[in-house]
């Protein structure tokens, strides 16, 4: 796979500008400097830098080695891009068939998976995972990425994975419940929760790269979007989040949201205005 259709994967559940405008922390450039204090996160690792360490082991190996050889243990880092979808840099590698930050970050203590051995073709390690375990094949990777698109992306390295988990017939993706263009249109807009800049939703539809088509994506001000997976009557689950149920309903002309997970943790409104 090359460089141009790794980023392409990767840009469909991360957006292009986290990509390209990943951060370099001061707090890397010095380890251990009487100049630094401690942040408040401390002893956990700062936040800003797990993330970028995930975010990078899709595409960047330069930047992995740069930060593991000045923290080794953040080769096990894992990151929470909403609703629980926890995804680390051995998983954000695996899903995108980048071998060769795979490769590295195992080396550095990264916990092999079933979805690395997928990518990297390891067809015993996959046949005795799933013997072990019946039905570990319609497990979910992060965003919800299925085993089978883990041995596509790995190429023909993976080719004899492949061919094994198209044999077991239930590997690959999830049906998506077909969605009205009538549907679809009402639940498009700006929802409100609250009276801060960052309590606002937006409902949008964005281009997924690997489906070539366009997606609803939920985005809260300030983060990144989940794309939305329709089960039906108007109601959702997030990337990586089964679990998870988004609800839209029309009250006097409004549509309301409300947020499951699995209570309503969340209700928000449309303002007329800013339907779209």
């Amino acid at each position: 796979m090359t460089r141009r259709s790794l980023l392409k994967f990767a840009s469909s559940v991360l957006p292009l500008q986290a990509l390209i405008s990943s951060s370099r922390l001061s707090a890397l450039d010095v380890p251990g400097s009487e100049r630094a204090s401690p942040n408040d996160s401390f002893p956990s690792h700062p936040p800003e830098l797990v993330r970028e360490m995930v975010l990078v082991s899709h595409f960047d190996l330069k930047r992995v080695k740069e930060i593991v050889e000045a923290r080794p243990s953040l080769a096990r880092a894992a990151w929470d891009w909403g609703f629980g979808d926890w995804e680390d840099g051995l998983g954000a590698a695996s899903h995108v068939g980048n071998r060769p930050i795979a490769e590295y970050l195992i080396a550095k203590g990264a916990r092999p998976t079933l979805f690395s051995a997928t990518m990297l073709g390891q067809l015993e390690v996959v046949k005795a995972f799933i013997a072990a375990q019946p039905g570990a094949q319609r497990i979910r990777g992060p965003h919800g990425i299925s085993l089978l698109d883990h041995a596509k992306f790995g190429g023909a390295a993976a080719s004899n994975v492949l061919d094994y988990l198209q044999s077991l017939g239930d590997a690959g993706p999830d049906k998506e419940v077909p969605l009205a263009n009538e549907d679809r249109s009402r639940v498009l807009g700006n929802y409100v929760f609250g009276p801060a800049p960052n309590q606002q939703i937006d409902v949008t539809m964005e281009h997924n790269r690997m489906l070539n088509s366009d997606q609803l994506t939920w985005t809260r001000k300030g983060t990144m979007g989940r794309p939305l997976y329709h089960v039906g009557e108007r109601a959702f689950y997030p990337a990586g989040a089964p679990a998870v149920r988004i609800r839209f309903a029309e009250e006097s002309g409004i549509m309301v949201m409300t947020v499951h997970d699995p209570d309503v943790v969340l209700t928000a409104r449309t303002r007329p205005e800013a339907k779209r």
